[in-house]
């Protein structure tokens, strides 16, 4: 049985990480399957593109894309192709849509998908930004084309949410989903809890590696909203966009609000939240709420998340993902790739 082979949409740290990863266990997954898996292309907007029908060295990828703003020349397979041209034309049976986010448009990534779509192949999005803006369109596709479509990776790094809802709820009705996802702003929260002036806070995150240069479009909610976007498309049908998410960030809370919440005995967090109405609508928002110090919500710190589901059969259950590293996500694009493999190998065996 031939190699699964995979097209890369970006290579930044999570496709960096995610080609080590596959690099590291392609003998595992070898033994497990009885098929590789194979990079035949990675395509960048800065770094530039390598596409080698045969498989591209993983690790030489890697180490060639380390610090460097373009491939260089000597770069085994680099070639002028753009993303769009390797979609059309390279030899490929997935895509990993793993480009930045445009958190106001979902643009190019969903124009991505559609392209793999429309040659019959499957796509595994880390990007939230298709899965926010164009769920059903982009579901529908793929049902239509006979494509698989993961996005695992879209919300909690690599925590298993979207899987948990499909695999272990059978029959359950989802009725709310609630967390805190957004790590930018509970950090922001909490260190100015801790007394911290707000530009230093930043500064620090930003030496840290997870507050942006711009760090508005999590301090304005924008992100938490594409998030609980994704959440209660996948699992509860909402046919939402983030422009529609009742959206209140965190630019407005004092380290004043946050002294007077304690006094109260509660902290403050952005909190996402989706819920089922009567007239069977679904109400969304992100706003910053008090929550009692004693609650769970209030001992989610720094870079930890949680999503809380609620269901008519099993009550309300909560994930909660610890302080995630790159490697949680490189997990989440692998699993999703895994998946796919093990469908490949389900429809070769039934002949299709």
């Amino acid at each position: 049985m031939q190699d699964l082979k995979l097209a890369l949409l970006g290579f930044g740290n999570a496709g960096q990480a995610f080609a080590r990863m596959l690099a590291e266990k392609q003998d595992e997954i070898r033994k497990t399957y009885g098929r590789g898996v194979i990079v035949t292309a990675i395509a960048t907007r800065s770094k530039g593109t390598i596409v080698d029908p045969s498989g591209i060295d993983l690790l030489q990828a890697c180490e060639a894309a380390k610090g460097l703003r373009r491939f260089s020349d000597d770069t085994p397979g680099l070639c002028g192709m753009n993303a769009f041209d390797v979609l059309e034309h390279a030899d490929y049976d997935a895509v990993c849509e793993l480009t930045p986010l445009n958190i106001l448009t979902g643009q190019p990534a969903i124009d991505h998908i559609k392209a793999a779509f429309a040659r019959g192949k499957h796509v595994v999005s880390a990007n939230k930004g298709p899965i926010a803006w164009a769920f059903d369109e982009l579901s529908a596709m793929a049902k239509e084309k006979g494509c698989m479509f993961f996005y695992e990776t879209t919300v909690m790094d690599g925590t298993p949410v979207f899987n948990l809802a499909e695999h272990t709820l059978k029959m359950c009705r989802i009725t709310e989903i609630s967390g805190i996802l957004n790590s930018t702003t509970n950090y922001i929260l909490e260190e100015l809890a801790a007394g911290r002036e707000y530009s230093d806070i930043i500064a620090a995150g930003r030496e840290l590696g997870f507050i942006e240069a711009d760090p508005s479009m999590d301090i304005d909610g924008y992100d938490a909203a594409a998030k609980v976007t994704a959440l209660l498309n996948v699992l509860m049908e909402a046919h939402l966009t983030p422009d529609q998410v009742d959206r209140t960030g965190i630019g407005d809370i004092t380290a004043s609000d946050i002294k007077e919440a304690a006094a109260r005995g509660k902290v403050i967090k952005l909190l996402c939240s989706g819920r089922l109405r009567e007239d069977g609508s679904i109400y969304a928002s992100v706003r910053p709420v008090e929550v009692d110090r004693g609650d769970m919500l209030a001992s989610i710190d720094s870079t930890t998340s949680v999503v809380s589901i609620t269901t008519d059969l099993m009550g309300k259950l909560s994930v909660i993902e610890h302080a995630p590293e790159i490697e949680q996500t490189a997990y989440g694009i692998f699993g999703d790739v895994l998946r796919v493999l093990e469908g490949e190998i389900q429809e070769s065996s039934r002949g299709i």
